[in-house]
């Protein structure tokens, strides 16, 4: 069941890590006042609860049941962020179990009036197929890596960028190949490369799209 588009006004922002979604997504919402949700923040807290109980990422059944039971108040944790936490949201994230369970949350989230801004893998195709607007947000491999290695070094930390290069290409791999919901632009998205875009530049590029399919208010 998808969202009412005469109760919610839906946008499904999709893509790779570190392409820049969250940043786009969160300013669209507050610029069209609507309500937003970081879904990926639901897969990292699943694999970051898994990982520091000593349990099985690689158990779908498992990682299912953690799903069925999260918590909202799990998403407000401060270390679902970091590196550590979106290898772990990967990996709870190819299993079935985990994606049918959140399926409905995610759901009931964009269905609520006046809408919501969602962003995620794989919002536009499965979980609001009829969203009015579809962005699917991307940019190249090296620019992704290099956006990651500066805001870490930005935050004290050692990186290389090589290593973040490779793991961002593996990711790009796993997540576009996995058998349920696999990462790809919706069929009637707008694909938006920020390789050369600024947050700004970004930011009036998506409400363009948005403007040219959003209801007139009346």
């Amino acid at each position: 069941m998808s969202p009412n588009p005469r109760k919610s006004f839906v946008v499904a922002i999709d893509g790779p890590a570190a392409a820049g979604k969250g940043t786009l997504a969160k300013a669209l919402a507050d610029v069209l006042g609507l309500r937003y949700l970081d879904t990926g923040l639901l897969y990292r807290a699943i694999g970051k609860l898994m990982d520091q109980r000593g349990f099985d990422l690689d158990d779908g059944a498992l990682a299912g049941e953690f799903a069925r039971n999260l918590d909202p108040a799990d998403l407000a944790r401060d270390d679902l962020r970091g590196r550590e936490a979106g290898e772990l949201a990967s990996r709870v994230a190819v299993h079935p179990q985990v994606r049918t369970a959140l399926v409905d949350f995610q759901r009931a989230f964009a269905a609520t009036a006046p809408g919501a801004v969602l962003d995620g893998r794989d919002i536009g195709t499965v979980i609001c197929p009829d969203a009015q607007v579809k962005i699917f947000v991307t940019a190249s491999p090296e620019v992704r890596a290099r956006r990651r290695t500066d805001e870490l070094a930005a935050k004290g930390r050692d990186v290389d960028y090589a290593r973040i290069l490779e793991e961002t290409r593996e990711r790009d791999q796993r997540d576009s190949n996995r058998a349920v919901a696999p990462l790809k632009p919706a069929d009637d998205a707008a694909v938006l490369d920020t390789s050369r875009l600024d947050r700004n530049a970004a930011l009036s590029a998506a409400l363009a799209i948005v403007t040219a399919k959003r209801p007139l208010r009346g």
